[in-house]
């Protein structure tokens, strides 16, 4: 079950896309940040609620930033991934938000008995499922007025099929643990 306090929002399972979690990376010249895109099925309304609920929070925050009032035309982080990405089947039926953080998230599994830190790089990726503790807060910056997701914590869950647009390794070569035997016999021939 998702879990809120405040703003501050710990999702129920999702999955990762363009998870830059490890290192910082800047986007157009801004500030290096570390980032991931968060993707909730739409099935999923118990962490769909709840973010709503964080946002309104936030929201509520924002008013002393925005002269004692919630604009109009609000930039929300929840946007839905069948009408923003219409061509991407990963984001289908699914809403997103993208999280960021100056600070490297913690990254974390289940071990034996206890909450264990990931250190491998190649165990969290763009495409394994987790939980993303999140913080939504009201910002105003150059004239743009919103909500954004402060990136905390991630928790894998499960591994998933990558998003880096490539086969691993052992897929690519699957088909060779087959055939070193017959490789093998022709040489000696």
């Amino acid at each position: 079950m998702a879990k809120r306090e405040g703003t501050k929002v710990i999702t129920n399972e999702a999955r990762m896309s363009y998870a830059n979690v490890w290192e910082p990376s800047s986007i157009e010249g801004n500030e290096p940040k570390y980032s991931v895109a968060v993707l909730i099925p739409k099935s999923d309304t118990d962490t769909i609620k709840k973010i709503n609920e964080a946002v309104e929070a936030a929201k509520q925050e924002g008013k002393a930033k925005w002269n004692g009032k919630i604009p109009p035309t609000l930039k929300l982080p929840l946007r839905d991934g069948d009408e923003e990405r219409p061509d991407d089947e990963t984001y289908a039926g699914h809403y997103f938000f993208n999280a960021t953080s100056k600070n490297k998230p913690g990254i974390v599994k289940k071990g034996t008995g206890a909450v264990v830190e990931i250190t491998d790089e190649d165990e969290f990726y763009s495409g394994c499922f987790g939980k993303v503790s999140v913080n939504f807060y009201p910002y105003n910056a150059n004239g743009n007025r919103g909500i954004a997701a402060g990136l905390q914590n991630l928790f894998k869950t499960r591994d998933g099929e990558r998003l880096a647009g490539g086969a691993s390794a052992e897929s690519d070569f699957a088909d060779e643990v087959d055939n070193d035997f017959s490789e093998d016999e022709n040489l000696l021939d």
